[in-house]
């Protein structure tokens, strides 16, 4: 595995930082990350959707009119279902869209993921990112002058109130603990920019 270089603040190289092949030099698995994305695709969703079937919706106690007799078709009720206003047949009713995933494909998903993106060189290691200031613009500077353009996400190993401050306005960057890293959100990222420290969390953890 090739080195990184570690960057400050300032753009300036202050180090390197050789990577864990079994983390980020793995050949990424594809049919793992779509089960991954659609795993946190399909989470998200509410399930709240409802609709009233005939023993639901209201009226309808008494037959219409009699069986016989009167030359139309036979009824029982005016909430059967090809009735207007009538119950619905085989409508949405709350449910969960969650699947199930288990913990070695997550991990795998995980890796193939950070794996394409040291493969694709979107990766941008910092030496630290503490903030002195909480100001967007002071973040604004900070990811033009490492070179952090497009799609952002950045990865700490600890939250800061300055930090989650001054990225909280950014519509293009994305905040994340190294323990709440995810496949949708590595992918959809076209610069990921990293802490060494937390490089080393996530390592401990995939390793």
């Amino acid at each position: 595995m090739k080195k990184n270089s570690v960057i400050n603040l300032k753009g300036e190289k202050v180090s390197d930082i050789t990577l864990n092949e079994n983390v980020w030099g793995i050949t990424p698995n594809d049919s793992v990350i779509y089960d991954a994305v659609r795993l946190t695709n399909l989470a998200q969703r509410q399930g709240t959707a409802d609709t009233k079937t005939r023993s639901e919706v209201s009226g309808g106690g008494r037959k219409p009119w009699r069986q016989k007799g009167t030359g139309r078709a036979r009824q029982g009720s005016t909430r059967a279902p090809h009735w207007y206003h009538g119950g619905i047949v085989f409508g949405p009713h709350p449910r969960t869209y969650k699947l199930k995933m288990n913990k070695k494909e997550r991990v795998l998903a995980l890796k193939s993921a950070l794996s394409y993106k040291e493969a694709n060189n979107e990766i941008i290691v910092l030496d630290d990112l503490k903030l002195e200031s909480n100001k967007t613009k002071d973040m604004v500077n900070i990811l033009n002058t490492i070179k952090a353009t497009k799609n952002i996400l950045i990865v700490v190993d600890e939250l800061t109130d300055n930090l989650i401050l001054a990225t909280r306005n950014l519509p293009k960057v994305d905040l994340l603990e190294a323990s709440e890293i995810n496949v949708l959100d590595i992918l959809a990222a076209d610069c990921l920019v990293i802490t060494k420290d937390a490089i080393k969390a996530i390592e401990e953890v995939l390793a």
